[in-house]
């Protein structure tokens, strides 16, 4: 293959920015090449937690998607329970969501009742949901588990009403965290881990979807190159249609005509015409975390990871980087990689095929490997 055309593009806000350029890009070299793929596009990133934020952003935009090697945002537990409750807000017949919502977090209506429930709603053809209200209902159950479902009935009415007239990024946010709070989503999460840290990171994962449907509900949808992207404010259940209608058409999907979100390691060996490399910045690519060390060692290994990116994209590479990120859910200054500088990046492209130096890496690391096995060996022996 060519050398592929390069740029850098450095997101003048955070990550949303380059979100947001990202799913641009695809949209408009569809626009102009009608017979591009979805498949054709990969977005690379050093590490899992950064698909998030391009996750939101595709869905926004309706770009099919699936993440690689690493777990979607979107398919985690807490997440799931959370669009569960927005899918049954939407339709109320949506037996799946009723299930899950009615029992996350457990509420005293057993296994058991939700078996008769379910005969029962089977036997006259009715939701779950509308077999709560029937006045035949009386004679399967007994009258504390009847109690039990049509206080839950009635709550799931009451916030109904409340998230149709919730308009607005404050009001949604303020719904929504009275709901959580309603149902103690937070101590529900504590109580299912042994350890208290992966809870908060649970939790964690909350309040970030929380300010993403908070955001939907505000209208805004995107800032950069200062231009501001605006849609009318939303009520939260018109945001909960949004993502009703998005999750249905996801699970209906079989389709491989995909983005593929995935990480560096997990792209070796695979190419795509079209490739976002992501978050290059110091902290990132190399990757460092707090109180570690970035030996001369793992610096190599990290600026050969970079390479491998790089060398993953046939026809296009964007490279992008962050004037601003987020670390321990603090906003910290983005500083570019070492690795732009290093490679030329922002001087027009490479001075040489990228593929060409990769295979030189490799060959050095190879070597290097092979004589440090060598004079292990021979210290080994030396001792004996």
């Amino acid at each position: 293959w060519p050398m592929p055309r390069l740029g850098v593009v450095t997101a003048r806000r955070n990550a949303g920015s380059s979100s947001w350029f990202t799913s641009s890009r695809i949209q408009a070299i569809r626009a102009n090449e009608p017979t591009t793929k979805f498949s054709d596009f990969a977005i690379l990133y050093r590490a899992n937690h950064q698909s998030r934020i391009f996750e939101q952003a595709l869905r926004r935009a309706e770009i099919p998607y699936k993440v690689s090697g690493g777990q979607s945002f979107f398919d985690r537990t807490e997440i799931k329970d959370l669009c569960a409750w927005l899918r049954l807000l939407v339709n109320q017949d949506d037996d799946p969501a009723f299930l899950r919502a009615v029992t996350t977090p457990k509420r005293g209506i057993g296994h058991q009742t939700l078996g008769h429930l379910s005969e029962f709603s089977a036997k006259w053809k009715l939701s779950m949901f509308e077999s709560l209200f029937a006045e035949s209902l009386k004679a399967t159950l007994s009258s504390k588990a009847l109690h039990g479902l049509h206080e839950f009935g009635r709550y799931v009415v009451d916030l109904e009403y409340r998230a149709r007239h919730a308009v607005g990024a404050e009001e949604g946010k303020a719904l929504i965290m009275e709901w959580l709070k309603d149902i103690a989503y937070e101590q529900y999460l504590i109580d299912q881990e042994d350890n208290e840290k992966v809870a908060q990171a649970r939790w964690g994962n909350v309040l970030d979807f929380v300010d993403w449907v908070a955001k939907r509900c505000g209208g805004e949808i995107s800032t950069d190159g200062g231009i501001t992207t605006e849609s009318p404010r939303q009520t939260l259940l018109e945001v909960a249609q949004t993502i009703s209608v998005i999750l249905s058409l996801a699970e209906r999907q079989e389709e491989q005509d995909q983005v593929v979100l995935t990480t560096l390691h997990a792209s070796k060996g695979l190419e795509w015409p079209h490739v976002v490399l992501a978050g290059v910045n110091e902290g990132l690519l190399p990757f460092k975390a707090d109180n570690d060390e970035l030996t001369p060692q793992r610096v190599e290994e990290e600026r050969r990871l970079m390479y491998v990116g790089i060398t993953r994209a046939r026809r296009t590479l964007a490279v992008s980087t962050l004037r601003r990120r987020k670390k321990n859910r603090e906003t910290v200054v983005g500083v570019p990689s070492r690795f732009i500088a290093e490679m030329k990046l922002g001087e027009g492209g490479v001075k040489e095929d990228p593929r060409e130096k990769l295979k030189r890496m490799r060959e050095q690391l190879a070597a290097k490997a092979a004589d440090t096995a060598a004079k292990q060996a021979q210290a080994a022996k030396d001792d004996r």
